[in-house]
């Protein structure tokens, strides 16, 4: 949509001085989005207003944004974008507006956009506050964001926000914020430029400083030089370092006390050993005892009455276990 028609219409100088200040100049191609909240006659005043500012030779296309993102306009379309400016109008961008105004926009083109912030951020709706707008629009993959100017809202646009947005509030403000595309596209490559030093056909060593080199250096002859001291390890320990200590100083000062013994969890002081022991000597002195002293041959040296009647040989001492059958049976 272009318009290049001349009418008189009213508009305000201190936005026109703005858009001449950040980014408008003759032959640039400029894009206007505007939605419902933006009255026509201002909406057509401003697009007179930015011809005469870029010049015969520059387009200004105006844009709804409710039909931006089925425009199919071309990546890097135009050096300008401008979305809100319309006097009286009430515009929010969403975060898929402000991609696709990312991507319409040619790398080192500006975008400038107007839009009712709130300033409590008590309040969880629709409308943004001003640190949130900035962040989406870097979020968006824009540069050098920041707030131009902040003002109150006249009361025409105070009434369209309750009409458009069907959203009241005592603490809404309007605030102009700027914007910059990078100098590239997304997903553009160039080559990098790198330079390493050649290297040699044969890789030197480092030289090593001899006198560095001779203080790491023991020699045979070192070894028999009689000015040299050497010390044996076996004359720094005392005689009471060799001597064996006693387990019982080994062990903490509770370790074992109490009704019931029992060694701590990797018990390193001997007393789990020691436990081991006199519970192997309990269950031997629990095994039933043989009369003739032969049960341990096999059953044919065993008596009638023999607990271990039945069972395989086994070395005197070994630990055999009845189970309740054969004990019942004896």
């Amino acid at each position: 949509m272009l318009f290049t028609q001349n009418q008189p219409e009213s508009f305000q100088t201190g936005d026109i001085a703005a858009m001449a200040e950040y980014g408008i100049s003759t032959g640039q191609r400029v894009v206007v989005i505007w939605d419902r909240s933006s009255p026509v006659e201002a909406l057509k005043s401003l697009v007179d207003k930015l011809q005469e500012l870029a010049g015969d030779e520059s387009h200004v296309s105006v844009e709804n944004i409710n039909q931006l993102l089925q425009s199919a306009h071309k990546e890097s379309s135009f050096d300008v974008v401008l979305s809100g400016l319309v006097p009286g109008s009430t515009t929010l961008h969403s975060t898929e507006i402000l991609a696709e105004i990312a991507r319409i926009l040619r790398p080192g083109g500006q975008v400038l956009l107007k839009e009712p912030v709130e300033t409590a951020s008590v309040h969880e709706g629709k409308v943004k506050t001003a640190a949130k707008l900035c962040s989406t629009l870097t979020l968006s993959g824009l540069v050098e964001v920041k707030e131009l100017q902040k003002e109150s809202l006249t009361p025409e646009e105070v009434q369209s926000v309750q009409e458009h947005l069907g959203y009241q509030s005592d603490s809404l403000v309007s605030i102009q914020v700027t914007g910059k595309k990078p100098n590239f596209e997304v997903g553009s490559s160039t080559q990098l430029k790198l330079s390493f030093p050649k290297k040699n056909a044969v890789s030197e060593k480092p030289a090593v400083d001899p006198n560095a080199a001779k203080l790491w250096t023991l020699s045979a002859s070192d070894m028999n030089d009689d000015g040299m001291d050497l010390i044996d390890s076996d004359e720094l320990l005392d005689p009471e370092d060799l001597k064996k200590p006693d387990p019982a100083s080994l062990r903490a000062t509770s370790c074992g006390e109490g009704t019931k013994r029992k060694a701590c969890k990797n018990c390193t002081c001997g007393l789990a050993e020691e436990l081991e022991q006199e519970k192997v000597k309990e269950q031997k002195r629990s095994q039933p005892k043989s009369a003739c002293g032969n049960c341990y041959l096999g059953d044919a040296f065993r008596c009638a009455s023999c607990p271990y009647l039945g069972m395989p040989a086994f070395k005197p001492g070994e630990k055999i276990l009845l189970s309740e059958k054969n004990l019942h049976d004896a």
